[in-house]
């Protein structure tokens, strides 16, 4: 049984698409240089999609004893 949609936040939600719209994918090309204006729509080239990784926890430094702290 899967949980109820209110239930889970709302970022649990949120996830990368790996299609873009034509519209998208016009816009990115036209944003790298790869296509102008007068070019036709059919035949587009393919965009690759962005996959955001989470970034890694950084550890806190461990201070040395008996060295002043950098302030």
């Amino acid at each position: 049984m899967s949980i109820h949609r209110s239930l889970v936040p709302s970022a649990a939600l949120a996830r990368g698409r790996n299609v873009y719209t034509r519209a998208e994918r016009l816009a990115i090309l036209i944003r790298e240089g790869r296509r102008s204006e007068g070019d036709s729509v059919f035949g587009l080239p393919k965009v690759r999609t962005v996959v955001v990784k989470k970034a890694a926890k950084k550890k806190k430094e461990k201070k040395e004893d008996g060295a002043p702290a950098a302030s």
